[in-house]
């Protein structure tokens, strides 16, 4: 099949270190961590009692009382996401065709705001079944594609993905896929989380999955230092505006990178842990360069899944050093996990921005906290440890992976005509 090149043209996120693509970047490039105590409820109760919220937000300021009640905190970072993706393409002056223009996005977990907040009220009460009539609309994890394609009236492909923390990278991978084979010419894709309530910090907390390192939950995330005790929960979206590249350079956008290639695999092995040996990492990482048609030694940056979990990160720079060879040690590699938290489903997007932002400023963003490398960690590999770093980035990787076993990488590459 002649396959169609597909490119970039529009971001736009908020997250834990910004609310625009512009203050995500500065933040990423200082260094700065977006975790602090907890305000979305009252965590006094909890061994974890931080997280990396979105900072300076009210729903009411983006979307008036009236609206705002009728979206969960998750729809609503999509939909901010989105236009600001959107704006950044300038397609409200392009001559769209509607009817090839899509939606996918991604969310590990969706409204679950909604439901605690709906179970709560009716366990107050006499038993009497009294649900708003906008619980299920607000609650699916499928309603912020939805609202996204209301919002713009785009009629294509429109669906959303859930595979857990690898979401919205399978998100990204999907709509590269239906434009390079000739079914459609644009999507808004990415991805939103929500999750910082009773009911998702309590539940990873039960796992063993999040840091409980309240002494220290500035620095608490620490991917790959031997002092890491797991991940830090997160909240935001960021969307990506994916265009088939003729008709991109027809409308005269501007285009930050070309997506080249993605891979999808399972670990098959376990429900929350890693493959020992990184199996499933080792091949999505050889998927993709197939897909893309590239050598390892193509790539210059690597932003890693990197959730600062015990197991996770080790069985990472395991699979890396065997897709990668001696190479490996030729790569910078991060994990920007370490300055925004984990975003679970919407963490690959944000990721995904971030390599775009390496490629077009040179600039490697860094893993923040690293000040003692776990001894089992290749001391060779360039982790870029607390300062970013200067380099010509012509193709990038991210990796996403997610409880369940999923696995997804992108790539991405320099566009040069």
């Amino acid at each position: 099949m002649d396959f169609k090149r597909v490119v970039i043209t529009g971001i736009g996120t908020i997250n834990p270190l910004g609310n625009s693509k512009d203050e995500y970047w500065e933040n990423l490039e200082k260094g700065v961590s977006g975790v602090d105590l907890i305000t979305n409820f009252d965590a006094s109760k909890f061994k974890t009692k931080f997280a990396s919220e979105v900072k300076n937000y009210d729903a009411i300021d983006h979307f008036g009382r009236k609206d705002a009640r009728k979206l969960d905190r998750y729809a609503q970072f999509a939909l901010i996401a989105a236009d600001e993706a959107y704006h950044d393409a300038n397609l409200e002056n392009a001559n769209l065709d509607l009817d090839r223009s899509g939606v996918i996005w991604a969310s590990g977990i969706g409204g679950i705001e909604t439901l605690v907040n709906e179970i709560k009220d009716f366990a107050k009460g006499d038993g009497t079944p009294r649900f708003s009539p906008f619980f299920i609309p607000k609650m699916i994890s499928d309603i912020a594609a939805g609202h996204i394609s209301m919002k713009y009236n785009f009629r294509g492909p429109n669906f959303g993905t859930v595979s857990a923390c690898a979401s919205s990278t399978n998100a990204l991978i999907d709509a590269f896929t239906y434009i390079r084979t000739g079914r459609s010419k644009l999507f808004i894709t990415g991805g939103s989380e929500a999750a910082i309530n009773e009911a998702g910090m309590g539940g990873f907390i039960s796992m063993h999955a999040v840091s409980t390192n309240n002494d220290e939950y500035k620095s608490a995330s620490r991917p790959f230092d031997e002092s890491r005790d797991g991940f830090i929960m997160g909240e935001g979206g960021a969307a990506l505006i994916l265009e088939e590249l003729e008709h991109a350079k027809a409308r005269g956008a501007k285009i930050y990178a070309e997506v080249v290639g993605g891979g999808m695999t399972a670990d098959a092995h376990h429900l929350t842990a890693p493959h020992p040996e990184g199996l499933g990492a080792i091949n999505v990482m050889k998927f993709a360069l197939e897909d893309a048609g590239l050598e390892p030694e193509a790539i210059d940056y690597v932003n890693v899944h990197g959730t600062a979990t015990p197991l996770g990160d080790l069985a990472e720079t395991i699979a890396i050093k065997k897709v990668f060879n001696e190479h490996a040690y030729d790569l910078n590699i991060s994990s920007t996990k370490s300055m925004t938290g984990h975003l679970l489903g919407a963490a690959g997007a944000v990721e995904t921005i971030a390599c775009l932002m390496a490629i077009e400023k040179g600039i490697i963003p860094p893993t923040i906290n690293l000040k003692n490398l776990d001894k089992r960690i290749d001391s060779k590999l360039n982790l870029t440890p607390n300062t970013a770093q200067k380099r010509e980035v012509n193709i990038a990787l991210s990796n996403t992976f997610g409880f369940g076993g999923h696995n997804a990488s992108i790539i991405l590459k320099k566009y040069k005509g």
